[in-house]
């Protein structure tokens, strides 16, 4: 899908030529003038265009049930979906894109966005999106996607659109010939997840790695967690260091961290030398307390800020948390090591501290044992030491450089 060698391979130009031709011509043209191949491809759903170098037909054709899906769909919004799924089926055919821009609305940026999500971290990519001065995860999710805001609409060329095309025009040509600096450096890849209540101990550990290994440390919010997954899937990691798995309490108990159930399924599908812990898992986050659901009043919450609250998890969610992690790593055919530090999860839950709760954790432990299935690769570790104190940074340390 990407391009390979020295060349900075074509430049993709992406929208539907039923409405927004004049501006894709554009800044195709923009872009062969800076010295790039170039192929437009039209997602129209409407009227045939002749003007792409690659049909509306022939995308739709792409689609597993044939044109048909998106031409006779019945309706706009299911025209949408299938061709933003004939979209993706065409790309994942090509082999030369170095570079990839949209233009659109709210329809042409929900057909595109998916696939330029689709393409390698790495390879530029940019949409040109009136939807672009709004929320735009859920276009961009923890892809490095640019967006930019065209500040008119895309309802031909004027003065103002055409400086702000040919800037968009420009940063592809500039991401795409602009060589990247490729440091010295062989040393192997590991993806460390950490939350401000595990920050001790990742400090720690990336200091004692750091010589033979890049660290690179994903904040375990929500958008950090898939990141960190996704940059696993590309192959770019060549090992997980998941000491923060917080993202689970969040994700099965309605926290505002969640990433999401496809949480740790990375782990199974490739099979990557994984080392974890349950860090933070005795806290579930959410915003400020009038938001907290109805159903957790009374229990213990620690104020982290003005905009930050979190709640202690008891030992029936503990159980739940642990049964969900287990049955995620259990799947993987890769080496799997999970640590359990028995002084505890996180500075909140340290002897003396607010969430400090011996019951709870030993069940959490006992959960993990439970569910966990051990076997030649796959170990389950109780660590008589905090999640925080260098005794367990050494025995998570020895593991990684077991594993890696």
């Amino acid at each position: 899908m990407a391009a390979t060698g020295t060349a900075p391979g074509t430049a993709y130009v992406v929208g539907t030529f039923d409405t927004k031709a004049e501006e894709l011509l554009y800044v195709a043209g923009l872009l062969r003038a800076a010295g790039l191949w170039v192929v437009t491809i039209d997602v129209g759903t409407k009227t045939a265009s002749a003007e792409a170098d690659i049909s509306a037909q022939a995308v739709a054709a792409c689609h597993p049930e044939g044109a048909d899906a998106v031409f006779a769909a019945g309706d706009r919004g299911a025209a949408v979906t299938a061709m933003t799924e004939a979209l993706l089926g065409l790309v994942a055919t090509r082999r030369d894109i170095g570079g990839m821009i949209g233009l659109g609305g709210s329809g042409g940026t929900s057909i595109i966005a998916p696939t330029l999500r689709a393409l390698p971290i790495g390879v530029p990519k940019l949409m040109v999106s009136t939807l672009a001065a709004g929320d735009v995860g859920p276009f961009v999710g923890v892809h490095d996607i640019a967006m930019m805001y065209p500040v008119t609409d895309i309802a031909g060329l004027n003065r103002l659109s055409r400086v702000i095309l040919a800037n968009a025009a420009h940063a592809l040509a500039g991401m795409m010939t602009r060589p990247v600096p490729q440091p010295a450096d062989s040393r192997p890849a590991l993806g460390f997840s950490m939350f401000g209540v595990t920050t001790a101990c990742i400090q720690q550990l990336t200091a004692r790695l750091s010589g033979d290994y890049e660290c690179q440390v994903f904040h375990a919010n929500g958008p950090g967690g898939r990141a960190l997954e996704a940059i696993a899937g590309s192959g770019m990691l060549q090992g997980m260091v998941d000491i923060t798995t917080t993202e689970a309490a969040d994700h099965l108990l309605g926290g505002v961290c969640t990433a999401g159930p496809e949480r740790f399924d990375i782990v199974a599908r490739t099979g990557i030398p994984w080392v974890g812990s349950c860090g933070a898992l005795d806290m579930v986050n959410f915003w400020a307390p009038e938001t907290i659901p109805e159903r957790y009043r009374g229990r213990l919450f620690h104020a982290h800020n003005a905009n930050v609250t979190l709640m202690r998890t008891n030992a029936g969610e503990l159980e739940q948390i642990a049964a969900w992690i287990c049955g995620k790593l259990n799947a993987s055919s890769g080496p799997v090591r999970l640590l359990l530090p028995e002084g505890g999860v996180s500075a909140l839950d340290a002897p003396g501290q607010k969430f400090h709760d011996t019951d709870a954790d030993a069940a959490l432990f006992a959960a993990f044992e439970r569910h966990f299935v051990a076997s030649a690769d796959h170990l389950l570790v109780r660590v008589p030491h905090h999640i925080n104190d260098p005794g367990f940074v050494e025995a998570a340390e020895r593991h990684v450089r077991e594993l890696m």
